[in-house]
């Protein structure tokens, strides 16, 4: 006998046991009259896609010689009290042809020339400022002589006012490193770039992910790359109360991938420069989340071609960070996924769908991630494969909000899609 779990819709799991029939050293065949004679027939139940209805649809910013995306990595923080702040890069093109607006050759976007925007919300996301250029250069008074973290004296990272931001010259490579940014007063005015140790690793990249547990403790989840570039590894450094620097804390996944789900033609990735990002890769943009109970939640993008081939895994802490085991995967297609932990203790998951029809997707989990309900569509009306990294928070009526980047299949311009811009969404997943 053996003892399976399924996941149904609304997150039920049913536990049965049945007869494993026609085993051999190959494996185990379970035919569906077998079954029934063995005990009650295991039974997975689904549903297709629903469309969310009422879905709100807004831009936020748009130019027609513009390239605008990958808002779920370039900043973003929620104060909890209606304040949003969403940073976003922008880079000139002239919609030419499809190669103007490649991510991965040398003729197509020139990202020496992106720009740093950022807008802010004061209610919930429905409306936004106008876009402020490089806000990271605004230094606050006092700080303009730091070169560490200690040089800024205490700093409590409880206080809702406080933010920390990270980035990293060369991201995704065996050369990455990490530094990081402070602002005591909600992104208005930031400390100097202050490097973090390696502690002996390879390399260190961030994407602006970190998480302050109870205690004060600052998480910052980042991702070691090896001397190949051919293996990502998410980790978490942390910054003790009253600590004076980031330290390596623990790995959350293992270091190679033991299905090799992700694996691969890495040789010939690497003899392209800049092109490794379109390989496969598992296990990378690790944001951690704290749950009611305590548990800390880390969502990981995984991938295979990121033109669609990609999907969300989530990893879970009961320790505050120190070890990590795999919780579930949340979807079959779609990553970046962005999570919202509900005020009635659900999770939303919401992500890019790069598949045909793509668009925004949501996903609900009723019992802390373990399993994920029937997937929601927020929109399908892309016009390619070329839009997503979202953003996703509870708004003060309960619903969902998201800031991504879009292009749509109406647009009147059409090059593998229409012009890329920033939008955000509002519904319901009730």
């Amino acid at each position: 006998m053996s003892e399976q779990q399924t996941g149904l819709e609304a997150g039920t799991i049913i536990t049965r046991r049945t007869a494993l029939v026609g085993g051999s050293a190959l494996g185990a065949l379970l035919l569906p009259g077998a079954a029934q004679a063995a005990g009650p027939a295991l039974i997975r139940r689904y549903a297709a896609p629903r469309q969310i209805p009422n879905v709100e649809h807004g831009i936020i910013y748009r130019r027609e010689n513009e390239f605008s995306g990958w808002a779920h990595v370039r900043g973003y923080w929620n104060f909890g009290d209606g304040e949003l702040l969403q940073s976003f890069g922008t880079v000139p093109t002239d919609y030419a042809s499809p190669a103007a607006i490649s991510h991965d050759t040398q003729t197509g976007l020139d990202r020496s020339k992106e720009r740093l925007l950022t807008v802010r919300s004061k209610d919930w996301g429905r409306t936004w400022s106008a876009p402020v250029d490089a806000m990271y250069r605004n230094r606050a008074r006092g700080t303009e002589n730091a070169k560490a973290l200690s040089d800024l004296g205490p700093i409590d990272y409880l206080d809702r006012d406080v933010i920390v931001a990270s980035a990293s010259p060369g991201f995704g490579t065996p050369d990455a490193r990490t530094i990081v940014r402070i602002s005591r007063d909600r992104g208005r005015t930031w400390s100097p770039d202050l490097p973090i140790p390696l502690d002996g690793l390879t390399s260190l990249s961030a994407i602006n992910s970190a998480t302050v547990r109870p205690d004060g403790t600052v998480l910052l989840f980042l991702i070691d790359i090896d001397k190949t570039g051919a293996y990502r590894h998410p980790l978490v450094y942390a910054l003790p109360p009253r600590g004076t620097d980031f330290h390596f804390l623990a790995m959350v996944t293992p270091l190679r991938d033991p299905r090799g789900d992700a694996d691969g033609d890495y040789a010939r990735e690497l003899s392209r420069p800049g092109s490794m990002r379109f390989g496969g890769h598992r296990w990378f943009y690790p944001r951690g989340h704290i749950l009611p109970s305590g548990r800390i939640v880390c969502v990981l993008r995984c991938q295979r071609d990121p033109m669609g081939v990609m999907w969300t895994e989530l990893y879970y802490s009961d320790d505050g960070g120190r070890t990590w085991d795999f919780l579930s995967r949340v979807n079959d297609f779609g990553s970046p996924g962005s999570l919202v932990v509900k005020k009635d203790g659900r999770l939303v998951m919401v992500y890019g769908y790069r598949l045909m029809p793509s668009g925004i997707r949501a996903t609900v989990s009723e019992d802390g991630g373990a399993t994920w309900g029937p997937e929601l569509i927020v929109r399908d009306d892309g016009g390619s494969w070329d839009l997503g990294y979202p953003n996703a928070w509870e708004m003060d009526d309960g619903r969902i909000g998201t800031a991504y980047y879009f292009n749509s299949k109406n647009d009147k311009v059409q090059v593998n899609g229409g012009v890329r811009h920033i939008c955000r969404s509002i519904f319901s997943v009730d």
